[in-house]
């Protein structure tokens, strides 16, 4: 499915490089028609699990992962806006100081497009954390100026549960493009893109996934809204 000619989309993520995974190839593709893309990226990824070759400090991490993500977004021409919370540490910080800070993005974008991860099929607490204040600050929105969720899952439990993506793009015209996205995080992906070059199912499944299509589900905040009544 092609995309649509968007106003502005805006992707909110905690950490460098959630981006590349899942999204890249949109943004590149959204870029091609002329859209504006912002990704508002809330902290700096210093708690990552891959602390760089050679081994660096937790600190100079986060300056090399910010210095990776400003060349990543380099590459897709986008524009990014770090929020500078901890890593790790979103589901533990003042919700409300959150969902203000995220609020401000989002009255300075005005986005017709948002794109976040699906809570509850994102896995990673720092996930949840983001997905939940950003539904959370889009639910107290005045109905006409809510952008269009667009929101993505990749727990095992996603399609049993959600069913098949109700948006699919083919991304496979920017497969290398978005290798080299990847690349740029260079600290976390480049032992993964080693593997990737082998000849293993995981590397088959993994190049299927991440190099020729992009899945994303449209979320209706009213659904949200009701849950937070129960």
């Amino acid at each position: 499915m092609s995309l649509e000619k968007e106003n502005h989309v805006l992707i909110i993520y905690p950490h460098p490089d959630d981006e590349a995974f899942g999204v890249s190839g949109s943004i590149m593709a959204y870029r091609d028609m002329g859209v504006p893309v912002t990704y508002a990226c809330l902290t700096y990824g210093d708690m990552g699990r891959n602390i760089g070759n050679p081994p660096v400090t937790r600190e100079a991490l986060s300056k090399l992962r910010k210095a990776e993500q400003l060349e990543a977004a380099r590459l897709m021409d986008l524009d990014v806006k770090f929020l500078d919370y901890r890593d790790k540490t979103l589901e533990f910080e003042d919700k409300d100081l959150l969902r203000s800070d995220i609020k401000k993005v989002i009255d300075e974008t005005k986005p017709s497009r948002l794109i976040t991860f699906y809570p509850g099929y994102s896995v990673h607490p720092d996930h949840e954390a983001t997905a939940e204040a950003v539904l959370d600050v889009v639910a107290e929105m005045d109905e006409a100026d809510r952008p269009t969720l667009t929101l993505v899952a990749f727990d095992k439990r996603t399609f049993d549960d959600l069913g098949e993506p109700t948006l699919q793009t083919d991304i496979s015209e920017y497969a290398e493009r978005k290798r080299e996205v990847l690349a740029a995080h260079k600290s976390q992906t480049e032992r993964l893109l080693i593997e990737l070059c082998k000849d293993t199912q995981f590397s088959k499944e993994a190049r299927e996934r991440w190099f020729e299509k992009e899945n994303f589900y449209y979320y209706d905040i009213n659904d949200w809204i009701s849950k937070e009544k129960e």
